[in-house]
């Protein structure tokens, strides 16, 4: 496919879009909003782009519903870039318009840039703990990229609607508001981690005597807080959670697999409590306790407590 200068934002329900319209600034000419929602979210993004094409009101379907007519809107314009929102409607629709046009999806994008006509992607692999460089070819190169911000009010170009017929196979039953957890483990000089050593969600108790004796936070690995459900999403930390890096972080009963020491790999000093010797974080940690977790955690507390 031969491609223009054009640069095709999608915009799937929500006007905070400032991320995504540096990306195409980067790469294209002119920046084309492709809007699935509102007329207000079209009216929203307007300033911030040169030409702004409003698909409709979702209403009571999906926006991915839109993909058959965003994908026939790039297939026509052969825009040089796609761009969407990591959010869960961006990526749902961007997806779905990429599998429309049998081209790859590249995310953790960390820069952008032309060699002449060839986008080339920089992106993060394995967690961040490596950087690979995509050159894209023979067509669009689709993105995923962190939304950003809405962008301020302002004069912008006229919204051109076009008509489109949305796939009605879906429809939207419910929409549940998330319940987010007030926690920035980011900002914590203390976390303590616990993982699969845990056996009972009522034995979080431990950990939490433990963070607070150390005026820590407490956090997860990943079946903590997706698989079995006992620690908020927010306080997971790995390779597609948390990334973190505190003065001290403790892991408990946490094998120390790649997928979650990634997330902590820029903390300054690591302790790791495993009953199994030969455990990975062994090898990750500055200071290792090989015991029980429920020996050594309730013991590391009364002395805590105690020199206090």
């Amino acid at each position: 496919m031969d491609v223009s200068t054009q640069a095709f934002v999608l915009v799937a329900g929500d006007p905070a879009v400032s991320g995504l319209v540096d990306v195409a600034r980067t790469l294209g000419s002119e920046v084309v909003a492709v809007v699935a929602g509102g007329r207000d979210v079209a009216d929203a993004v307007a300033p911030a782009v040169d030409r702004v094409l409003w698909l409709g009101d979702p209403g009571g379907v999906p926006v991915e519903a839109f993909a058959p007519d965003v994908a026939r809107l790039v297939l026509e314009a052969a825009p040089r870039v796609v761009v969407g929102a990591t959010t869960a409607a961006g990526r749902a629709l961007l997806g779905a318009v990429a599998a429309r046009l049998g081209a790859p999806v590249l995310g953790g994008v960390a820069a952008v840039e032309l060699d002449g006509e060839t986008v080339v992607v920089s992106h993060g692999v394995l967690g961040g703990i490596a950087e690979h460089r995509t050159a894209v070819t023979g067509g669009p190169a689709v993105l995923a990229v962190q939304p950003g911000t809405v962008v301020p009010a302002g004069a912008g170009p006229v919204v051109e609607e076009r008509t489109s017929e949305p796939l009605t196979g879906a429809q939207t039953t419910e929409v549940r508001a998330k319940v987010h957890v007030g926690v920035d483990l980011g900002a914590a000089a203390t976390v303590v981690g616990v993982g699969r050593g845990l056996k009972a969600r009522e034995d979080l108790a431990l950990i939490e005597d433990l963070a607070r004796a150390v005026g820590g936070e407490v956090a997860c690995s990943r079946p903590l807080a997706e698989g079995v459900d006992w620690v908020p999403k927010e306080r997971y930390i790995g390779i597609s959670g948390q990334h973190i890096a505190p003065a001290l972080y403790v892991a408990i009963g946490i094998s120390g697999q790649l997928q979650h020491m990634v997330g902590v790999r820029d903390a300054t000093t690591v302790v790791a409590i495993n009953s199994d010797p030969a455990a990975p974080v062994f090898a990750q940690c500055d200071y290792g306790i090989v015991g029980d977790l429920y020996d050594v955690v309730p013991a590391l507390t009364a002395a805590l407590q105690a020199g206090a």
